[in-house]
């Protein structure tokens, strides 16, 4: 039997919320005198009152995935209910009604929610595509904190169009923290997300989801099966747990285990728990092999006709111990991901790509060390070169929690490519203890090596993090290279020190951040888009939430920082920013911006094949521009403008994507980034076009097209991509291809073009 204890502590309302009407004072007497649900029990206090646990039910009858919650096995299952709103009024009862109910039996975790609305007809649905932004939609998201570590976890969510929305929590979602200027300016930051931080949105797992509507509301049915989760050993285990409930018409966000307003749903220290959960121990031996045929031609190689190669390869998962799993693969081909968005570059620095392949997906939080434009593991320097992809062998993965430890070992091989690089070994070992509190200590070891004379490098690091109740942390990191001569093999050596430290509050937030890289330092197999730099940075937030004129919050905040030149102490980046974010009920945001710049070039920077910016020191003001509309519309818009100085002269910089949404299954997205440089050697624009189209069949089928014109490159590129998905990203594609020079005096020239058909498909060898 489940009972309930309510906590006065947990679910007092702040003062800016208290109803002021008698009908609602009423209404919340009467929800903290009955308590938040029948389902909820005192659990240990996290810092915020009691948190709700609940005992899973075992399924005597497997209930069928089909939505409809009508088995009487559900029946017979407590309700996890009460749900808390985080946003917008934190504390209060959510003002629509949701139902969860946990079963398990020897094979998987089945949940069912009940998401009742009371106007139906206004539920939005989201597009109908794996991994779709739930923000921008009604949903459920699922969080199994498996280990009930409060660090690490794994996600599972839908919304009503029935998609399944999946990945993975390191470090309690914490991503570096907030870092300005990484070299890519804003083009960068407005890069789409891929794995990095502390949420891997690209993971894949095999597992089921359902849904229905009726004039009640929605309703999802999910089937987790265990062989999808890593736990650790023994019987009748305890879970963390939480659940979020998503009324994008409300712009609501609610949860079974209640979390401040401050945090987001990744703070796995406020979950609840599920107990009574007796998984499996057997072992999972899985094997993923495909089948790919291909029409190529490469116009720049030189290629008088097209080629029909063709390809076969494999994926292996072997469950170790229940925390722990090998991952190999052999001849490895990404053919079906999706390619990059282009962007536009006008400063001396690389721009930051996410990695999308997925075998480099699967626990990439495992191996994360540093953040913040000095990543010291960054997996797409496995496998893809300046010109181009790389063969990739095979290798191995061993990643997971053991001892009470992170680990991940990884080992791959890569061939040669006639005019490129040569063949490359590529190791990484990575090792982290959790600790109370949000902290952790570990290390870690990257090293490439090749089958040339001193051509090889390493990178050695220890990090920390120290969590000061839920308000401060503390992290720190350290690193070392070493790097041969490739004439003399002398070893060059050199080192990175980073501290930072981090606020944050209901009503206030702030960051500091220190660190310094030496010039010679060179981690191969991360991210460094500068180096031989000191930087410092430091900001503030206030949170302001007037409740009135529709305006849901204001965040004034500012922030500064500065790249310094190492060895000399020339001043090469700065940047004072001062912005302040308007946000509205309904999602709208509108942030005006001044930005105090400067730019310090020590030697010449040629920004264009005609046009050199003579060495100096550039500074000048920026205004800034963002807005964007409710991205649950039909027809929405985000996009800015970046308007003042800009090196010796000034830019003018709008930019934006218009998307239309036609119910579930259709979209078109249109992305313009045009800027006009106006300088004292030479006047220049760089223009960005990219066109979106989809068409979603059903979760599981689409076609997307994605066709980009970038004017730096004078070139245009089409991919098109067919996907009938089977479990965890594998099914049929079909994709092509085809990328063209234009505006160039010869004329319209291809480049090259690709036609792609590739199968792949799972198979449970054991369990």
């Amino acid at each position: 039997m489940i009972v309930a204890r309510f906590s006065p502590a947990r679910y007092a309302v702040p003062s800016f919320v208290r109803p002021t009407s008698g009908r609602l004072a009423l209404a919340w007497c009467a929800a903290a005198a009955l308590g938040p649900s029948a389902a909820l029990v005192a659990q240990e206090d996290r810092g915020l009152g009691s948190t709700p646990s609940a005992r899973v039910t075992l399924a005597t009858t497997p209930p069928t995935i089909d939505g409809n919650l009508r088995e009487p096995i559900w029946s017979g299952a407590p309700a996890l209910e009460g749900f808390v709103q985080r946003v917008p009024r934190d504390g209060l009862p959510a003002r629509e009604r949701t139902e969860l109910r946990v079963l398990f039996d020897e094979s998987n975790i089945y949940v069912g929610a009940w998401l009742f609305d009371s106007r139906p007809e206004e539920i939005v649905e989201g597009e109908a595509i794996r991994d779709y932004d739930l923000g921008d939609s009604d949903a459920v998201v699922l969080i199994f904190d498996t280990f009930d570590d409060q660090q690490n976890a794994f996600v599972f969510g839908t919304n009503p169009a029935g998609i399944e929305y999946d990945g993975q929590v390191a470090n309690s979602g914490s991503g570096g923290g907030f870092f300005f200027g990484g070299g890519g300016g804003g083009q960068g930051r407005r890069a789409q997300g891929g794995a990095g931080g502390g949420f891997n949105l690209n993971w894949d797992a095999s597992w089921a989801v359902a849904t229905t509507r009726d004039g009640n509301g929605w309703y999802a049915e999910f089937r987790i099966p265990f062989s999808s989760l890593r736990y650790g050993d023994g019987d009748d285990q305890t879970w963390g747990f939480n659940a979020v409930r998503r009324v994008r018409r409300l712009n609501e966000e609610s949860f079974w285990s209640p979390v401040p307003r401050e945090f987001n749903q990744y703070r796995l220290s406020f979950a609840g728990t599920l107990t009574g959960i007796d998984p499996p121990t057997r072992r999972l031996i899985r094997a993923t092999p495909y089948l790919l045929g291909r029409a190529v031609r490469d116009y720049q190689a030189g290629d008088a006709e097209f080629s029909y190669p063709g390809d076969v390869g494999v994926d292996a998962k072997v469950q170790i111990t229940q925390g722990l799993t090998l991952d190999a693969t052999y001849n490895t081909d990404f053919a079906q991901v999706e390619v990059d968005d282009v962007q536009t570059n006008l400063t001396r620095f690389s721009l930051f790509f996410p990695e999308k392949r997925p075998f480099f997906l699967e626990n990439a939080g495992f191996f994360r060390l540093g953040g913040g434009g000095a990543e010291l593991f960054f997996s797409r320097r496995i496998g893809i070169s300046s010109d181009g992809p790389v063969p990739i062998l095979g290798g191995g993965r061993l990643s997971g929690r053991a001892g009470g430890l992170n680990l991940g070992l990884l080992h791959i091989a890569t061939d040669e490519v006639a005019g490129g690089p040569p063949r490359n070994q590529y190791s990484a070992v990575r090792v982290a203890r959790e600790l109370p509190s949000r902290s952790r200590i570990g290390g870690a070891f990257f090293r490439r090596g090749s089958n040339l004379a001193h051509d090889w490098n390493r990178t050695y690091a220890i990090d920390g993090q120290l969590g000061v109740g839920e308000s401060f942390t503390v992290s720190s990191f350290a690193s070392r290279t070493e790097t041969p001569d490739p004439e003399t093999g002398q070893v060059r050596a050199g080192d990175l020190f980073d501290v930072s430290g981090g606020y944050t509050s209901r009503a206030a937030r702030a960051t500091a951040q220190f660190r310094q890289v030496d010039s010679d330092f060179n981690p191969e197999l991360g991210f460094l888009p500068r180096d031989g730099y000191r930087y410092l940075q430091v900001f503030g937030m206030y949170y302001i939430r007037p409740e009135r004129w529709g305006i849901r919050e204001i965040r004034p905040h500012s922030s500064y920082f500065r790249y310094a030149d190492v060895d000399t102490g020339f001043i090469e980046t700065s940047r004072w920013h001062v912005d302040a974010h308007i946000e509205w009920e309904n999602g709208m945001e509108l942030h005006p911006a001044f930005n105090l710049v400067a730019e310090g070039l020590e030697r010449p920077f040629a920004i264009t094949d005609s046009i050199t910016v003579p060495a100096g020191t550039y500074s000048g003001w920026e205004m800034a521009l963002v807005w964007w509309t409710d991205a649950s519309a039909p027809l929405s818009f985000n996009g800015g403008i970046n308007a003042g100085n800009f090196l010796s002269g000034s830019r003018l910089n709008p930019y934006g994507a218009f998307t239309l949404r036609r119910g579930s299954n259709l979209s078109l997205g249109l992305r313009i980034d045009y800027n006009r440089v106006n300088l004292e050697e030479g006047d220049f624009d760089a223009t960005l076009y990219g066109l979106r189209l989809a068409y979603f069949v059903t979760p599981r089928i689409y076609v997307q097209s994605l066709t980009q014109y970038q004017s730096q490159a004078e070139a245009w590129s089409t991919n098109v991509r067919l996907g009938w998905l089977d479990d965890a990203g594998s099914g049929l594609f079909v994709v092509y291809n085809h990328a063209n020079t234009y505006g160039l005096a010869e004329g319209d020239v291809p480049l090259n073009r690709a036609f792609t058909i590739k199968y792949s498909r799972i198979f449970d060898v054991g369990w």
